[in-house]
């Protein structure tokens, strides 16, 4: 900085003590406009100026962080200022350490493009380095800044960094624990002494997670609390650390304390809103029992949501204990400040580009002039995640006053459509080539369309349809498809072409029927070395057929996202009747069952757990031709298997298909890439199929596999090995889908 120099050169070229200015310039300025440079002078043209009041305004420029340098020379009757500009930083980039992470430089270096070169920024970028780095466990890292000043002035900005060596725990000891066993812990804690085997899936690699280090003995602690231990003490950890080999020996001292168990359940609502009765049903602590903070803070959350139901928005339940320890009984204490009840005053869609502001409307359980209740405001929250149109769903509360509030809902737009020209490779069908136009809201507008041409080695399909699933935005739906198919199973083909149409009803927010109408016609044609003369030929299995038939069913899903649910269950049941005019008579039925779990609460990251299980029957009532029958194999039933590979056969070895068959799977997910949107999907599946029974065959496969909210839509990438597997199977180790629910 120039001050004293420009202090000297004032004193140098001013012959009096003040002098009157008749016009200023300003050199080098950029960031600064002049109007505003002038305005923080704090004197004017025409005035008298002297050394101070020149000093003071080098100082305010000075001080707005703009300039490396700041002087003044007054020539003649003219004061001018010179500026450096600070360098503008136009690249920062990070070496050795997350170098293909842009989300980051937001989080941890927070230095954008565009801003201006600052020292000490720069200094607390590199701080924020080595903090983020000593949170995974990782100790003497060393950052270095490079500086590069480029061709146009300004200045690239590069951390260089080194990562330190993780620390491993061989040693953890618990001291005072004899109520409950230490491995129990385990569940909670995040640091956890290290496994032999400990890089191997499930076991404990013994990393120490140092941002999790000084919550670990409150989560011991919480875990006491779970088992009635209300005076228990978890002392934060000792950690001995050997800086030669980077591991540790941690400890902690425990003081458990009694057991207390709950001596009364006392309810006090500062203003009477609902009978206490009503309150007690939706609390499952019980006197008598050992006391769990886990079901106590559960009990008082059920609480707030059935006052909140009432149009009490605000309201606050604190809990309180009242421990006896004389007797080591506890009495479980619900307060209740219900306030004012609240209604919705406005609903304000934000975020939705693309999808028309009716189609999210007429999804909410809340609107202008409703009473506020929180059971609404979730259903409403999940039933927009369960449309599949939007990639992300929050509902904020808007707070007015006591008595009013808006709602703001905001929706961040997902693909739902594509104009689709190219192909594939899957396990089963072989080379794909397909083109199409397939769009689930074509226009903003809810409506589903597609229109699709497909070809593959073993199957060719050509389909229309089109389904609105509310009818005038009413609580009918309709949908119409005409297709064209062939369809190459394992010992003969199918050609089949027909109609489909039906109408829907939504009974509930979660509950919906359906009523539709099929008409087809079928033909087959055989493989090669097909015995036409079989004794099995003879029989009417394999004759061409036409099927009209009705379909009626109805399905529970009150999940919170259309592909990928992290809670609630999905069921349907369909029964499908033919014989109303072609040669097929039968009647089919299909059962299917989800349920989803997420584990985040549990593991700490965003995994999920699904359950998935699919009965299926078919009743002879004339006539059931083969293709009708129920085959096992590939996604949707056994991975392992080719698709509709698994199934009873006749005398000389053929498939012929099921009357009955079961499928089950346990999956988990695990985020892999969160910013590419990619999981990890791990599972088991098993299935049983026959005729007279479902245990004439059954078989199971395991695998992993990754889903992916690609830029054309989810896709799933399937790796399998069969179990079970039996002479004359045919396997697959690999399948993928696109656009199914994950």
């Amino acid at each position: 900085m120039r001050i004293l120099s420009a202090i000297f050169l004032l004193l140098l070229t001013t012959h009096v003590y003040a002098t009157i200015i008749k016009s200023i310039e300003y050199n080098g300025m950029v960031h600064i406009s002049e109007p505003v440079a002038t305005r923080m002078l704090g004197f004017k043209v025409g005035e008298d100026v002297n050394e101070e009041m020149i000093n003071t305004a080098i100082k305010k420029y000075f001080e707005q962080g703009y300039f490396n340098d700041v002087w003044a020379e007054i020539k003649g009757d003219v004061l001018v200022f010179s500026f450096k500009e600070k360098p503008i930083i136009s690249q920062v980039e990070l070496k050795g350490w997350k170098e293909d992470e842009e989300g980051i430089k937001d989080s941890v270096v927070q230095i954008k493009k565009g801003t201006l070169y600052n020292e000490k920024k720069l200094e607390a970028a590199k701080k924020r380095i080595i903090e983020a780095i000593n949170q995974k466990g990782k100790i003497d890292s060393v950052v270095e800044i490079e500086k590069e000043y480029l061709e146009n002035g300004s200045m690239k900005v590069t951390f260089l960094v080194n990562e330190g060596e993780e620390i491993t725990i061989e040693n953890l000891k618990y001291s005072g624990v004899s109520g409950l066993e230490a491995g129990e812990f385990d569940t909670v804690i995040a640091n956890k002494e290290h496994e032999w085997m400990g890089w191997f899936w499930g076991r404990n690699d013994g990393k120490m997670s140092l941002g999790d280090l000084e919550y670990d003995n409150l989560r011991i602690r919480d875990y006491y609390m779970q088992y009635g231990y209300l005076d228990s003490k978890v002392d934060a950890p000792f950690v001995r650390v050997n800086f030669n080999h980077y591991t540790a020996d941690m400890s902690y001292q425990v003081e458990e304390g009694p057991v207390y168990s709950i001596s009364a359940i006392s309810i006090e609502q500062l203003k009477h809103v609902i009978d206490d009765e009503k309150i007690r049903e939706v609390i499952t602590l019980k006197e008598g029992e050992v006391f769990n903070i886990k079901t106590f803070r559960d009990d008082a959350s059920n609480i707030k949501t059935l006052i909140a139901d009432l149009s009490y928005a605000y309201v606050q339940v604190v809990p309180d204990l009242k421990k006896n320890k004389e007797n080591n009984t506890v009495e479980v204490v619900f307060r209740i400040s219900p306030g004012d009840k609240v209604k919705v005053r406005d609903v304000v869609i934000s975020g939705n580009t693309r999808t028309l502001d009716r189609i999210i409307r007429r999804e909410l359980y809340l609107g202008p002039g409703d009473m506020y209740s929180l059971t609404d405001l979730k259903d409403s929250r999940n039933s927009l995640g369960r449309l599949g149109f939007f990639d992300g769903t929050t509902i904020e509360e808007k707070r007015i006053d006591n008595q009013t509030m808006d709602l703001i809902v905001k929706v961040n737009e997902a693909p739902t459509g594509n104009i689709q020209v190219g192909g594939g490779y899957g396990s089963y069908g072989g080379l794909l080539v397909s083109i199409g136009v397939n769009d689930r809201n074509i226009w903003g507008s809810g409506i589903d369309v597609g229109v699709q041409a497909e070809k593959s080695e073993t199957s060719q399909n050509y389909s229309f349809n089109i389904s609105n699933p509310r009818l005038n935005d009413s609580d009918f739906s309709g949908n119409f498809s005409v297709f064209k198919s062939v369809y190459e199973y394992n010992d003969y083909t199918v050609f089949s072409d027909g109609i489909n149409l039906g109408v829907g009803h939504r009974f509930s927010r979660f509950i919906t029927g359906y009523l539709g109408y099929g008409y087809s016609r079928n033909a087959y044609d055989f493989a090669s070395g097909f015995d036409l003369n079989s004794s099995y030929l003879n029989t009417y299995y394999f004759e061409d057929y036409t099927k009209s038939s009705v379909t009626i069913s109805a399905k529970f899903d009150n999940t919170d996202d259309y592909y990928l649910p992290r809670e609630g269950l999905t069921l349907s049941q369909s029964f499908e009747k033919s014989g109303l005019g072609g040669l097929a008579d039968f009647m089919k039925s299909r059962t299917n069952f989800g349920k989803f779990n997420g584990l985040e609460e549990y593991l700490g990251f965003d995994a999920i757990f699904r359950y998935k299980a699919r009965y299926n029957a078919v009743v002879d009532n004339g006539y059931v031709p083969v293709a009708e029958k129920f085959y096992m194999g590939g996604i949707g039933s056994v991975r392992g298997y080719q698709s509709y590979s698994i199934s009873p056969r006749d005398a000389n070895g053929r498939r012929v298909g099921g009357s009955q068959t079961f499928s089950n799977n346990v999956e988990l997910s695990f985020p892999l890439v969160p910013a590419a949107k990619m999981r990890l999907v791990t599972y088991v599946d098993w299935g049983f199929i026959g005729d007279s029974s479902l245990d004439e065959s059954s078989r199971g496969g395991y695998g992993l596999g990754l889903e992916w909210f690609s830029p054309v839509g989810p896709i799933q990438l399937m790796f399998a090995n069969p179990l079970n597997e039996q002479t004359g199977d045919k396997t697959s180790n690999f399948e993928f889908t696109m656009g199914q629910r994950f």
